[in-house]
């Protein structure tokens, strides 16, 4: 069963999250996803995934951060892009950890479906830079897995020559073309700004050192929005960590719409290794 409620995120805009979880059975371990940059929950059908999650034993919980651009009414489309402009990785982490709090609450009329002691969480690409840090940080997340996930902080200014990111203090606006939408996606310079002011918090790989919790990088050797290199400077960063490398792209064959009813395989390699990584977690074996 699919059920869907909106919490207050950062600066107060809603975070639409949606649980999958199995009304007949006892609490169950907790997976929690985070979208990346220009992305959304349901990017791809992700409901296909939710689903083997909890087949497979867990609820499964996912969320559109409160400044992705898209709002309750549309979930799926990029209505807001004055929000848009305004994210950044502080309030990520935010919204992140308003979740959470919003899974951890007695009075969740879903507590009865959780384990709020065994909690993993899966992050995608700028999501998973966000993952790693909070699960640096906060000791309700007992496992982390990675998808495709950046190592730096710097999406998607990272590679901007020198004129460009003055031209971007000058105005206060760049824009990044979607060319799924076709839309100039607007980002105000406080992203930078933000990184800037809170360089230490946003080290992703002084955080990935820290994790002392089952920890899974899965990347794609084809990958060419956040190349392979991420993940193995990430794995260097925590030896302890364990890594699946799969010969595909950024989004593991997916694409948005995703109509058919089964995963890519690459994907499905990805959603089968995090499945039983989680169950090796939370010794479901």
């Amino acid at each position: 069963m699919k059920s869907e409620i909106i919490i207050n995120g950062a600066n107060n805009r809603p975070i639409l999250i949606d649980i999958t979880h199995n009304e007949s059975k006892a609490p169950q371990p907790v997976i929690l996803y985070a979208h990346g940059f220009n992305g959304f929950k349901d990017w791809g059908n992700f409901d296909l995934i939710a689903q083997q999650f909890l087949n497979a034993g867990f609820t499964f919980v996912k969320f559109n951060f409160s400044h992705n651009g898209t709002d309750p009414e549309h979930p799926q489309d990029f209505t807001d892009l004055e929000a848009f402009a305004e994210n950044n990785y502080t309030r990520e982490l935010e919204d992140l950890n308003l979740v959470l709090n919003w899974i951890m609450l007695d009075e969740n009329p879903f507590a009865g479906h959780t384990q709020t002691n065994n909690i993993g969480l899966i992050g995608h690409s700028m999501g998973g830079g966000i993952s790693i840090i909070k699960a640096s940080e906060d000791s309700r997340i007992k496992a982390l897995a990675t998808w495709a996930s950046i190592s730096q902080c710097k999406t998607p200014w990272g590679n901007w020559p020198e004129d460009e990111m003055k031209d971007w203090k000058d105005s206060n606006v760049a824009y990044y073309y979607n060319g799924r939408t076709k839309q100039q996606m607007p980002m105000h310079y406080q992203l930078f700004e933000d990184y800037q002011n809170n360089k230490n918090r946003l080290d992703i790989l002084k955080a990935a050192s820290k994790i002392n919790v089952p920890f899974l990088i899965c990347h794609g050797s084809e990958d060419t929005s956040v190349g392979v290199d991420s993940a193995y400077e990430i794995h260097k960063a925590n030896k302890n960590s364990e890594l699946l490398i799969v010969p595909s792209d950024h989004v593991f064959g997916r694409k948005h719409p995703w109509i058919e009813q089964d995963l890519p395989k690459e994907m499905q390699v990805v959603v089968d290794g995090c499945i039983a990584f989680f169950k090796r977690a939370f010794n479901l074996i």
